[in-house]
């Protein structure tokens, strides 16, 4: 940790600033940290910073928020990680359970239903976006683009579960890894490191075994799908998404695919990690389920389930990081995956576009496959302009994000009112 560390007051405001700044995806959430805790103030050293950005990557769950979980407990342990991953969160969920709430009211309402139209086709637009940036990242040598392939076929036609996807190709890269150890730094001692471990494993199912305990079936149901979901979600939240969306849709009934499309195009338009659409599906499983209180619940336990596992995470390896920086298998694993995130990302480009732009689709089988098969007389013109146009003002005119989907939603409801 920090030799000499900065007030806490000072951590507060710092992460406040950055929590309530945290717009536009985990790329620009980490270059504001950098900016702010390298460059603005001797803080973290570059290696410092970009060590423990690689050992977030590696990690499921969001990477940005754990980074600032990491950075606050360098500089004032356990009490400045969980100031720094607490601030890096709240505003963003507090607007988010507004956003829910409000939706749950009002979201059937025609001008609502107008205004997402916007939003949805401008996140197949986003998701689009992140596939791109993500695949040139990833796929450097033959056999990336081959785990990409057949990450997008087992999930689009063969619907393989991602955790199976994400476990194969990282065993896949780290047996194929070249290049030999950097000498690591002394570990930290695994004394210290059990109590960790075991006391945030403790508070992360406290709330689902006293569900358990308490015969609250829902939100049992909803603690232990996302606590997986919390261990799955390797590659950031867009690599999730389909699976988790398939999954509280198709398979537990929480919620209508509208729905979904229309949460993700909330979270977009709020501060803070992407991966809190998860609040939002918690609320409206629990809301439909049982009114406003059961939804607050079940927001609750959402959050609770999806950012415990960070701070465990963070707690018990942050004193390893400079020792696995040096470890190659690690890092290839972590490349294998990412490539795999690209086809699984690829399978949500379509599976999003073919909801937005068609008002009926189906799964037919095509042989062994199981394919969604979108009827072309359902064909949405006004989505499709409207992506058209929210395309052209994020990659041609380089417009932010926020000034976008509000344009978007705008758009929406003029284009409602010509149809």
């Amino acid at each position: 940790m920090t030799t000499n560390p900065p007030p806490t007051r000072d951590l507060v405001r710092v992460f406040g600033r950055i929590g309530l700044l945290s717009f536009g995806g985990p790329a620009a959430q980490i270059a504001l940290m950098h900016r702010e805790l390298v460059d603005d103030r001797p803080w973290l050293t570059e290696k410092q910073f970009l060590d423990a950005l690689s050992f977030c990557m590696l990690l499921p769950g969001p990477e940005a928020m754990q980074l600032a979980t990491y950075c606050g407990w360098r500089m004032r342990g356990t009490t400045g990680g969980l100031i720094a991953g607490g601030l890096f969160v709240l505003p963003g969920a507090l607007v988010v359970g507004l956003l829910a709430a409000l939706y749950a009211q009002w979201g059937a309402v025609p001008l609502a239903q107008a205004l997402f139209l916007g939003i949805k086709t401008t996140v197949v637009v986003i998701v689009l976006e992140a596939l791109l940036k993500v695949s040139k990242k990833a796929l450097h040598g033959l056999d990336r683009w081959v785990i990409a392939g057949l990450s997008f076929v087992a999930i689009f036609a063969f619907a393989v579960p991602f955790p199976l996807i994400i476990l194969a190709a990282g065993l896949y890269g780290a047996l194929t890894a070249t290049g030999s150890p950097v000498a690591p730094a002394p570990p930290a001692r695994p004394a210290r490191t059990l109590p960790t471990v075991l006391t945030w494993a403790a508070l992360w199912w406290a709330p689902v075994a006293l569900a358990l305990a308490t015969g609250q079936t829902l939100l049992a149901e909803v603690g232990l799908f996302f606590s997986k979901l919390a261990v799955v979600t390797f590659g950031g939240a867009y690599a999730v998404l389909a699976y988790m969306s398939q999954e509280v849709v198709q398979q537990q009934g929480w919620l209508g695919m509208d729905q979904m499309m229309d949460g993700l195009g909330l979270a977009e338009t709020t501060p803070g990690p992407l991966i809190l659409v998860t609040e939002f599906v918690g609320y409206l499983a629990g809301a439909n389920a049982g009114g406003l209180a059961l939804g607050l619940a079940a927001a609750l336990m959402t959050l609770w389930v999806t950012f415990a596992p960070c701070f465990l995470w963070i707690f018990a390896g942050a004193p390893y990081i400079e020792r696995i920086a040096g470890r190659p298998r690690l890092a290839a694993a972590l490349t294998a995956i990412t490539a795999a995130v690209v086809g699984v990302i690829l399978n949500l480009s379509i599976w999003f576009a073919t909801h937005v732009f068609f008002d009926t689709v189906t799964r037919g089988q095509v042989g062994p496959a199981r394919l969604p098969l979108p009827d072309p007389a359902s064909l949405n013109p006004a989505a499709a302009g409207l992506a058209l146009l929210a395309a052209g003002l994020l990659w041609r005119l380089k417009w932010s994000l926020p000034l976008v989907l509000l344009l978007m939603a705008v758009a929406g409801v003029a284009a409602a009112r010509i149809v």
